[in-house]
């Protein structure tokens, strides 16, 4: 199996090969036993990546995904962010690995780590071996995620953020803070726009995003500079 997470594009893969996609019922039976592999049954009618919004999180806890990004007066010139993010309510499986796109990461760390037998940082992956019940994992590092405009804007984008297992889709919670005072910047536009499922808080400083869906979710934060009209 692998998981594959990329910040600022952020992609979660599930994938077994041979085994075909088990239903709904069957895959929170194998996510809540110990065994190693899913069972084998037909293609489920799930989720196949159109995003939905839930309204209510589900009952169930699913994988969380929390990221506080930090903008600078730097990253207006270099695109490069302060970045932190956990992982937690990690599907229980033998092997995973989380991977960062190549020249958009740098000074890649595990700064906690928590019912995971084995992790390291390898290249632009980090790579999990057993994960378990209650698993936690944190990282740092930095991300070039801030792109400047021809029109002297800038945009920060983050995703597709997905929790996909074979062919389905399956609920996710994803938790962004962005906080920008440093870099002088004013945001204008936020993508998608607040709804139920979704939600977005701003204070001086400070943008929080709250997701709870199913499918393929990207944000977009569009900045201009804090002295423009």
């Amino acid at each position: 199996m692998s998981l594959r997470l990329l910040p600022g594009l952020l992609f979660m893969l599930l994938a077994v090969q041979g085994v075909a996609a088990p239903d709904e019922a069957e895959l929170e039976r194998w996510l809540e036993s110990d065994d190693p592999l899913p069972p084998s049954a037909s293609t489920a009618d799930v989720n196949e990546g159109e995003l939905v919004f839930l309204a209510r999180p589900p009952a169930k806890p699913v994988h969380h995904h929390s990221q506080r990004l930090i903008l600078d007066n730097r990253s207006r010139q270099t695109g490069w962010v302060r970045m932190d993010q956990c992982h937690e309510n990690l599907d229980r499986v033998p092997a995973t690995q989380i991977v960062f796109r190549p020249g958009r990461i740098r000074e890649l760390e595990i700064t906690q780590v928590r019912g995971i037998e084995r992790a390291w940082v390898e290249g632009d992956t980090v790579q999990l071996e057993n994960v378990g019940r209650d698993a936690r994992l944190c990282l740092r590092g930095r991300s070039r995620a801030l792109t400047p405009l021809g029109d002297g804007g800038w945009r920060l984008v983050n995703g597709p953020y997905m929790r996909r297992f074979l062919d389905g889709f399956y609920p996710m919670r994803v938790t962004v803070v962005i906080e920008y005072g440093e870099a002088r910047l004013r945001p204008v536009r936020i993508r998608p726009a607040a709804q139920p499922g979704f939600t977005v808080e701003q204070t001086p400083g400070r943008i929080r995003l709250e997701a709870w869906f199913e499918g393929r979710l990207q944000t977009e934060i569009r900045f201009v500079d804090a002295g423009s009209p």
